[in-house]
């Protein structure tokens, strides 16, 4: 018989906390100025009291101690709980101030639990404070869960060559359960340092306070959602590029292993931050991207050099981790911008971090299968074996990877292929398709770019890429292995 109270447990304690947090929005709306958003605070009441509601009865009723998770029940907590959580979050948008439909609360929930950034909203300038709050509040919580699954259930449940960042201390036994707990907390702590941080800049250097927290929350999660119809551009005006400089450097932050940051805090191991292969691929990698994007925005448009670095960086490091930030419409900046910015949307970060897409190791071993595939072929007696971080990499790891690439375009060219059956054109439908797959946020084109959004997509495209985002974030077989028969066997 099939054990599910772990499972309840589980998901109905992070919906009575997640009903916990939405007295923070509540508390925000109450205490605004503007007396037409001080009435949202009933939303956020209402979502609250049904949260914990139903959460602590789910928890009572299968409460009890968790001294062992089986690979299957590991599956079904990261799923179901992300998806009860995002049916909750979802319940505020319906009843405040926006009047959405229970479709378009969904898909703001779910970008926002899963850091894509994809928005249906318009009027963000002069909406509730708490509704913003709450978008942003959202973006954080699952930035840290992203991290946290990471390191506590990726690596144990071996899915998409994770296993590659495996330790003793991770495995699906008691001994996982209570080292979960240890280092969830310590990861925590790590994430809220750098958010209080990046606040702080973004502060000093003349964003309003409340703007400044929000930023900071969905930039160190690589989030993307602002408090502005415009993005960040909204706040670039003269005198402020410093701001572009400090979103930048803590969406790089965002997207490097919150593991090392660990080490280095806990065992003083901040060399690991400079010989990590995986960091080190990706910083040579933003580099690289960044000098070929400000030579095009050089020699196409002709501005100044500076300004085409400063638009180049910002942009290049907005979209390759997934954030989506936006201070410039680089839909305009003609054909070769757009497939650049199109191809680079998938690369994503490195293992550990908040951010999303392939993730940088995934493409160090295709490389290093390459590789040895092809010294293979020139010397047929010879004996190669591929490496990574110092480390032999094995078959089931090539399999793993190699499997996950499959996985991923498959269901990209899918999602694609389904979204143009409501009327999308090829570059809206192949730009959402991607941008939901790779949780990135804007997309391409004049309906879901940079300048527009996803508020005129049927319900049915909705839907559509709200499953998407949720495969994306939660790396596909994670999610997929749900719907195998042999998973329920005993």
């Amino acid at each position: 018989m099939q054990n599910f109270r772990p499972v309840l447990l589980v998901a109905g304690v992070l919906v009575a906390a997640l009903g916990v947090a939405m007295l923070i929005p509540m508390t925000a709306d109450l205490l605004s100025r503007d007396p037409k958003h001080r009435e949202d605070w009933t939303a956020f009441a209402g979502g609250s009291i049904l949260a914990i509601f139903c959460g602590a009865g789910a928890a009572m009723a299968s409460w009890g101690r968790i001294e062992q998770l089986s690979a299957r029940q590991g599956f079904m907590i990261t799923s179901l709980s992300w998806l009860a959580l995002v049916a909750f979050a979802a319940v505020p948008f319906v009843l405040g101030s926006f009047e959405l439909n229970y479709t378009d609360a969904f898909f703001e929930a779910m970008s926002g639990f899963t850091t894509t950034g994809s928005t249906i909203l318009v009027g963000l300038d002069d909406a509730a404070p708490g509704a913003l709050l709450w978008r942003s509040m959202l973006q954080w919580f699952g930035g840290v869960g992203v991290i946290i699954m990471a390191f506590a259930v990726l690596p144990a449940l071996k899915v998409g060559g994770m296993q590659l960042f495996k330790q003793e201390a991770w495995d699906i036994s008691e001994k996982f359960v209570a080292s979960a707990a240890q280092y969830s907390i310590a990861l925590s702590a790590i994430y809220i340092f750098f958010t209080i941080l990046c606040f702080i800049l973004l502060w000093a250097f003349g964003m309003p306070a409340f703007d400044a927290a929000n930023h900071a929350l969905t930039t160190v999660s690589t989030g993307g959602f602002s408090t502005r119809d415009a993005s960040l551009g909204a706040f670039l005006f003269m005198g402020r590029a410093p701001l572009e400089l400090i979103v930048a450097i803590f969406m790089i932050i965002g997207s490097l292993p919150f593991g090392i940051f660990l080490a280095a805090a806990m065992r003083g191991a901040w060399r690991r931050l400079f010989s990590d292969s995986q960091i080190r691929f990706f910083i040579g990698l933003v580099i690289l991207l960044t000098t070929v994007m400000t030579v095009y925005l050089y020699a196409r448009f002709e501005v100044e050099p500076f300004l085409a670095f400063r638009l180049a960086t910002f942009n290049v490091v907005s979209i390759m981790t997934g954030t989506g930030f936006a201070s410039a419409d680089y839909g305009k900046w003609g054909a070769f911008a757009g497939a650049f910015f199109f191809c680079i949307m998938f690369i994503g970060g490195c293992a550990g971090s908040t951010s999303c897409g392939l993730k940088i190791f995934r493409f160090q071993v295709a490389l290093a299968a390459i590789t040895v595939y092809g010294r293979r072929l020139a010397h047929p007696s010879g004996v190669f074996v591929a490496h990574y971080n110092g480390r032999p990499l094995t078959d089931d790891i090539f399999v793993s990877v190699l499997s996950f690439f499959f996985v991923y375009f498959a269901s990209f060219a899918t999602l694609a292929v389904l979204l143009s059956g409501f009327g999308l054109d090829t570059v809206s439908a192949l730009s959402s398709a991607g941008t939901a797959i790779a949780n990135v946020g804007p997309g391409l084109g004049d309906l879901v770019g940079p300048a527009g959004n996803f508020a005129s997509l049927p319900d049915g495209a909705k839907w559509l890429m709200s499953a998407g985002m949720l495969l994306g974030r939660l790396e596909f077989f994670t999610v997929i292995v749900l719907f195998s028969p042999a998973l329920w066997r005993q």
